[in-house]
């Protein structure tokens, strides 16, 4: 009976510990809102409606593009496009995030770039209006600008 009491008392201590330790262990950063939607112009491609989808752990931070209406005019392979997209901060400046992630695309389909990797400070405001995305394929430089600020309003980042 005694050997039952210890183990009854060892398993509530154990528990105890680490509720504790859960109630105290640092949250990960996030970002508010999740994903945000612009209207863009692009120099080859079109334009229209895209989807910004915004990540954060810490400082580090990643974005993700993806539009049905800005399209690519040939097969793209995985990874192969050279992706810098610059977001506006409030009150000054830019954040920059890059990288060579899309998937495969086909001829006539829409575009996806990311996850673009960036870092971000508590606190920063970012908007794709009055930034842009600059991709490069085959060499070419195709550039996107946001026609008016993003909905339903600019990333927060904790």
């Amino acid at each position: 009976m005694r050997r039952k009491q210890l183990g009854t008392a060892a398993a509530l201590a154990a528990g105890t510990l680490a509720a504790t330790g859960l109630a105290f262990a640092p949250t990960a950063a996030a970002v508010s809102p999740l994903t945000a939607t612009i209207s863009a112009t692009c120099t080859l491609g079109g334009g229209g409606a895209a989807t910004l989808t915004a990540t954060q752990n810490g400082t580090a931070a990643t974005m993700t593009l993806s539009s049905t209406s800005i399209t690519s005019p040939l097969p793209l392979a995985q990874d192969s496009i050279a992706s810098t997209l610059t977001l506006a901060k409030a009150g000054g400046g830019t954040t920059t995030f890059t990288g060579t992630k899309n998937p495969a695309i086909a001829a006539g389909d829409g575009v996806s770039v990311g996850p673009l990797d960036g870092t971000v400070a508590s606190g920063d405001s970012l908007d794709a209006y009055g930034g842009s995305l600059r991709m490069v394929v085959f060499g070419i430089t195709i550039s996107c600008t946001a026609d008016a600020p993003q909905s339903p309003g600019p990333f927060v980042f904790d």
